[in-house]
């Protein structure tokens, strides 16, 4: 997840665990992302998404998203999008039910712990031959309980100097996240940067029972797009060619 749309723990697609694949973890939650940014005057934006996320012991993941589409008149519609993230059998899905259309691609993760050697300072490849940032600053936060889970928690600091993008005074954006070291999902991120404003990610609800197989499957009946390596395939309402699933 993450935070990252990581499906499988905050951070949504693309967090840790779409780049790695976890076996032998599964598990399935509710992942709350809240923004938040203060405007001059006293106001304010907030916005908040909530996913289900679902993680089965074979590494495949599944993302159910709820959103609100404005429409005329001022009336919306709720939105699902869900993804799918399949190691098995090698393909990332995007499941648009509204319209029962598929965009599958091929999906070909790493695994968890396959990692190119490290230095000493635990950096890999070209980042090891490169000397520290004097604006970044890393600290470890220890072990406690978070969200019902033990995790491990580490804080990043970025400083931005006095006059680098014109700042009259030093920046400071602050990432924090604790990870859940048993699942290998972050359970809670949080990243603060005054020029952007707050985001705070949270899996919560987290069942730690085997997921319905089911869940992983295209639904039947529905018309599915393949796209090349890294693209998407068709959109929904496109002309491009499809299969019946």
């Amino acid at each position: 997840m993450g935070f990252g749309p990581g499906p499988g723990g905050p951070g949504g697609p693309g967090g840790p665990e779409m780049r790695n694949t976890v076996t032998n973890a599964p598990y399935s939650g509710v992942e709350v992302t809240t923004e938040q940014q203060a405007l001059a005057g006293g106001n304010v934006i907030q916005r908040q998404t909530t996913r289900n996320v679902f993680r089965d012991s074979q590494g495949r993941v599944r993302v159910e998203t709820q959103f609100t589409r404005p429409g005329a008149n001022g009336q919306s519609t709720t939105v699902t999008r869900i993804s799918i993230f399949d190691p098995v059998a090698g393909t990332a899905s995007e499941i648009d039910p509204q319209n029962k259309i598929v965009n599958s691609r091929p999906f070909h993760p790493g695994t968890q712990g396959a990692m190119r050697p490290r230095n000493p300072n635990g950096a890999t490849g070209a980042r090891a031959a490169r000397p520290a940032d004097p604006n970044v600053k890393s600290e470890d936060l220890g072990t406690q309980s978070v969200n019902s889970v033990i995790a491990k928690g580490s804080r990043v600091t970025h400083t931005i100097p006095a006059g680098t993008i014109g700042n009259a005074m030093a920046i400071q954006s602050v990432h924090e996240t604790w990870m859940a070291a048993d699942l290998q999902v972050p359970v809670t991120v949080k990243v603060t940067d005054p020029r952007f404003g707050t985001r705070t990610t949270q899996l919560t609800q987290i069942n730690r029972g085997e997921p319905d197989a089911s869940l992983f499957q295209i639904p039947a009946g529905y018309t599915v797009h393949k796209g090349g390596p890294g693209g998407r395939g068709p959109r929904p309402g496109n002309n491009g060619g499809g299969q019946k699933n």
